[in-house]
């Protein structure tokens, strides 16, 4: 059981760590555009990010499939940008949930887990199964709480200042995307 809860909290301290926090910028990005009348599609592309993320966990563990990690630490942030260029240009919208936006996010969940591949493979060296789902149950709890905390924080915003659903929109998304930008220009692969 012990192993269990090392790999399930190293799951929720990897999502949690503010010392990695594009992370939680992907996240927040990703959730802006919900609020809590639509948490279910919100949690549904959580959990789709976590099946990518662990996807590629997978295939890294098993050595299935290697990506450079220079092109990773690059991607991770292009990601994270181009989910908040994507909110900004569709803030006036009210999106339904939809089969293509999932699929981009499956896609970044593939990209974040390459990032952590190789550190979760030293520690993972003999290739058991069993602690990839502890990990993935931990990386999911702490993005749940993480988007609940966000909803939590932009209803309460709502209703203190009165904030327009699509300016609340465009300005957390330019935030992100401006925190973005210096990891982009320092992961610069080339």
């Amino acid at each position: 059981m012990s192993e269990f809860w090392f790999y399930f909290t190293l799951g929720l301290e990897h999502v949690l760590d503010l010392g990695g926090y594009d992370h939680m910028l992907f996240l927040i990005v990703l959730a802006v555009s919900f609020d809590w009348f639509r948490w279910k599609p919100l949690l549904i592309m959580v959990t789709i990010f976590t099946l990518g993320h662990t996807t590629s966990l997978f295939l890294s563990n098993y050595e299935i499939l290697s990506v450079d990690s220079g092109w990773i630490e690059w991607l991770i942030p292009l990601s994270i940008a181009l989910t908040a260029i994507y909110n900004i240009k569709t803030a006036r919208l009210q999106l339904a949930h939809n089969w293509a936006l999932m699929g981009v996010t499956f896609f970044f969940g593939l990209i974040h887990g390459f990032g952590f591949g190789t550190y979760y493979n030293m520690i993972n060296d003999d290739q058991a199964f069993m602690p990839l789902i502890e990990f993935a149950l931990g990386i999911e709890l702490a993005q749940v709480i993480i988007v609940m905390v966000f909803l939590l924080l932009g209803g309460a915003l709502k209703y203190v200042i009165g904030y327009d659903r699509r300016d609340w929109i465009m300005i957390v998304s330019a935030v992100v995307f401006g925190m973005t930008l210096p990891m982009l220009i320092e992961n610069w692969p080339l």
